[in-house]
């Protein structure tokens, strides 16, 4: 498994703990961390990962709700909205990581950590991002005033 998984599956715990706890993210991240991580490589990439996400939820959360019409977000689970809010992190901030690099890692987290159906929705909310973002052309889908 390489250093990356790791780190987003270290994130997608501390999130995951976050949700629940409304700890302090940089407490939590060192709790979790502590308890779970599977070693000091994955220390950088993991923190900057829950960090974006704390600090861009609302964005994160509206990009979500946009692209997944049909769902509340709610009504979706905690895990599969921690996967989808790094991933979209990661895909709208981090341009540095193709965006299907983003999608299949999110893809194989959700296999790993969510339900049943949580990789196919995963990735059909991220997908729908990620073919606007190409095309521009879900005009429901306004990017620019979610960044805002």
């Amino acid at each position: 498994m390489g250093k990356r998984r790791k780190s987003r599956e270290l994130a997608v715990k501390v999130l995951f703990h976050i949700e629940y706890n409304h700890d302090n993210p940089k407490e939590a991240f060192d709790l979790i961390h502590e308890r779970f991580s599977q070693g000091k490589s994955s220390i950088s990439f993991s923190k900057g990962l829950v960090f974006g996400v704390c600090e861009n939820k609302k964005t994160l959360d509206k990009v979500i709700s946009q692209a997944s019409r049909n769902w509340k977000i709610t009504r979706m689970s905690q895990v599969d909205k921690c996967i989808l809010r790094i991933a979209i992190f990661e895909i709208l901030f981090m341009e540095e990581i193709p965006p299907r690099v983003s999608i299949d890692e999110a893809v194989e987290l959700g296999k790993k950590y969510g339900s049943e159906d949580s990789s196919r929705f995963i990735n059909g909310v991220l997908d729908k991002i990620y073919k606007f973002q190409e095309k521009e052309s879900e005009p429901n889908l306004t990017w620019e005033a979610v960044r805002e």
